[in-house]
């Protein structure tokens, strides 16, 4: 069925006109549409627009509709247009014709805003739960690979050496952010449209502010043709879902690059990695390049949902249609990126080798800084050195005492001894910098935080 023909229509929809128009991804909004139709029957009760019996019938009928949707019992039929549609019909098939007085005081347009808006709260809250659960990963292996020290690298070349948990905690912190974005996201997601209508209102006497408190939204519009034609919130959860699957996208990077021969830092469980048809030595990363391939689509959602609102003359045009396809891809896909990544990095076991000896370079010059030493002259003292090194073979592996006093008399030769991965580490002072003391101090943060918002964001909406 559809809310629109007979009436101003003699004929039915064509069929070409059926296939290219009706778009059945909304199918996934049916508890929200059922739950936004219980509050708009409540709403239309309270102000007498259905009397006490037909209030109490629909509520019935809608609760009948409500358990079809939560046990997955609920039957489409072709002929529904889309969910709005699809729910009305039913409602018809259980208490008959007063099934036509639900969309009283109502639109599609209203009507699908809220569906949207209902369904992102719930899709902020799972996105969270499953950010922080991924967050708790990070906080696991950092804790299991104890001291280990990596280099760090700046333009994919080793430069100081770092805690490999220090490296972990560091997307744990991006996640954090990511996590945070939905959080203020939800605060724009969290308005109730219903009771604008088609695009200004109604003449009958609604109370948006009664429906708002039924859903449990904080919020209601304060302008009808903006309630009915904005989509920036639609358009600012998939930036929340991109900027978090760039963020997973640079992890599996990082993944993909440390399970290779030539890095060794790690090897991940056969269960999260796969065979090749051809090579039978091969064990590959798929999950992690699958990832990193997903999140140029993503960011192909968030463009086209940016393009989608450009042109649009107020207030709703069906143009709008796409977005949900857009929404539901980017919230999809970060969803199964979280669980997927965070398993695979869950079963990891980390073997990293020690960083090369060039890595203590920045070291070397400190000490002469401590010392007295203007930094640009430290630079350019430890660099000759690198120099003179390069050109015999060497490295500072190859140093001894006797070798690093001759390279300026403020070196003495118990220096020789802070040239260790362990000991470059211990010697970082900075807050936040690449030291063990840091790293227990990020953790301890980090499981603090992830008790706040794992019982935030496991409250129900």
């Amino acid at each position: 069925m559809t809310l629109w023909s007979g009436g101003r229509f003699s004929e039915g929809p064509a069929d070409e006109l059926w296939a290219f128009t009706v778009d059945h991804v909304d199918r996934r909004m049916l508890v929200d549409d059922v739950r936004g139709s219980i509050a708009h029957a409540a709403m239309l009760g309270s102000v007498g627009l259905l009397s006490v019996e037909e209030t109490s019938t629909m509520a019935r009928g809608l609760e009948v509709i409500a358990a079809e949707a939560a046990d997955d019992s609920f039957v489409f039929v072709d002929s529904d247009e889309d969910v709005h549609s699809a729910v009305e019909r039913r409602l018809g098939e259980i208490i008959g014709d007063l099934a036509g007085k639900l969309h009283t005081g109502r639109s599609r347009n209203d009507q699908v805003a809220l569906d949207l808006r209902l369904y992102l709260k719930r899709s902020v809250r799972e996105r969270v739960t499953e950010i922080n659960d991924f967050i708790d990963v990070l906080i696991d292996q950092a804790e299991a690979v104890g001291d280990t020290v990596v280099p760090s690298y700046t333009h994919v070349q080793q430069a100081q050496a770092v805690p490999l948990a220090h490296h972990l905690l560091a997307y744990a912190w991006m996640l954090v952010r990511d996590a945070q974005r939905f959080g203020d996201a939800l605060g724009r997601i969290d308005v109730s449209p219903l009771g604008a209508g088609a695009s200004g209102g109604s003449s009958l006497p609604l109370d948006p502010a009664f429906s708002a408190n039924e859903l449990g939204l904080a919020h209601v519009f304060t302008n009808s043709m903006d309630a009915v034609a904005s989509r920036d919130f639609a358009a600012e959860f998939v930036w929340c879902c991109t900027q978090a699957m760039v963020h997973l996208s640079r992890l599996a990077e990082e993944m993909i690059l440390w399970c290779s021969s030539e890095f060794a830092w790690v090897t991940f469980s056969d269960a999260f990695t796969t065979g090749s048809s051809a090579m039978p030595q091969k064990k590959n990363a798929d999950i992690a390049e699958l990832v990193r391939g997903k999140s140029a689509a993503v960011i192909g959602d968030l463009t086209a949902i940016g393009a989608l609102q450009k042109g649009l003359p107020m207030t709703y045009n069906r143009d709008l249609q796409e977005d949900k396809r857009l929404v539901f891809h980017a919230n999809d896909t970060l969803s199964g990126s979280l669980r997927a990544l965070g398993g695979m990095l869950a079963t990891a076991s980390f073997h990293a080798p020690a960083p090369d000896a060039w890595v203590f370079a920045l070291d070397l010059a400190e000490l002469l800084v401590s010392r007295g030493v203007p930094f640009r002259e430290a630079h350019h003292i430890v660099g000759g050195l690198v120099s003179d090194l390069v050109a015999a073979g060497k490295t500072f592996a190859d140093l001894t005492a006797e070798n690093l006093v001759a390279v300026n008399p403020l070196f003495v030769a118990d220096d020789l001894t802070l040239l260790n991965p362990q000991a470059s580490v211990a010697n970082r002072l900075t807050p936040g910098g690449g030291s063990m003391a840091s790293v227990q101090a990020q953790i301890a943060q980090l499981r603090s935080l992830s008790t706040r918002r794992g019982s935030q964001a496991r409250t129900p909406p």
